[in-house]
């Protein structure tokens, strides 16, 4: 069944005079699947992230505070983050100040809701729980705030075809780490005029590594990184794709 119906996909898509793509990751598995790489173009997805762009790099560091922002659905591992701030914490000497770590996000429905409460259950169990918030179902205008306070922020979905959180999270001035595969890794947490931008991860003990060299990095080193993230959350912007859009589209429109 499934081997029909991956021909019948395959078949179908490469009758497209034209086919937009949101990432390289998505572009490789389209081209793999429909093999017409000539009519083929990635267009990254409008990331509006005027607002954060005005944000002050500058951030307070009492305490140093993490944040991660994504529904509360499965694929989203925020169990991996729980545990990886655990691990971290340990690697911090007693003075150094106690950092926070951040979830927000939504619930679609009760599984959800469900996931949320075994979160805080499993914050509690780690003896965590103080240094732990969740934000469920929050305005925008109060995202934006807790991100502009925000030093680093967590990225940990295995796969994502892009990672428009990522783009956020650097727009804002808080360093990402975001998983080691896809969007974020092929597109996003990329050098900027040879500056890092960022890092990645994919196990916990990676996570934790990264989150401990964040918070013991000096602030002028840690200023420089962010605004290298937030020259290149740029990329990514709606003009940005208002022009790769429009010069998809050109040939087809020009030869109608």
């Amino acid at each position: 069944y499934y081997s029909i119906f991956s021909w019948l996909y395959g078949l179908v898509g490469s009758c497209a005079h034209l086919v937009m793509v949101n990432s390289s990751w998505t572009r490789s598995h389209i081209e793999n699947i429909w093999r017409i790489p000539e009519r083929t173009r990635r267009v990254y997805p409008p990331c509006d992230t005027s607002a954060l762009q005005m944000l002050p790099l500058e951030r307070s560091t009492t305490p140093p505070i993490l944040i991660s922002v994504a529904q509360f659905r499965p694929e989203k591992a925020h169990g991996l983050q729980l545990e990886a701030f655990a691990i971290a914490l340990k690697k911090l000497s007693p003075e150094f100040p106690k950092p926070k770590l951040q979830f927000v996000g939504s619930c679609r429905n009760k599984e959800d809701l469900e996931r949320l409460q075994k979160l805080k259950d499993r914050s509690t169990e780690l003896h965590i729980d103080e240094l732990v918030e969740f934000h469920k179902d929050i305005s925008y205008r109060d995202l934006v705030q807790l991100l502009g306070g925000a030093v680093a922020g967590l990225h940990s979905m295995t796969d994502e075809h892009f990672g428009i959180s990522v783009v956020e999270y650097m727009a804002a001035g808080a360093i990402p780490i975001a998983h080691k595969s896809a969007g974020p890794m092929m597109d996003i947490v990329l050098d900027e005029d040879g500056q890092q931008t960022g890092f990645l991860a994919s196990e916990k003990e990676e996570y934790a590594e990264a989150i401990v060299k964040v918070l013991r990095m000096p602030e002028a080193e840690r200023h420089e990184m962010a605004t290298a993230a937030r020259k290149r959350a740029q990329r990514f912007s709606e003009h940005r794709f208002h022009e790769d859009f429009t010069d998809a589209v050109r040939p087809i429109l020009s030869a109608t």
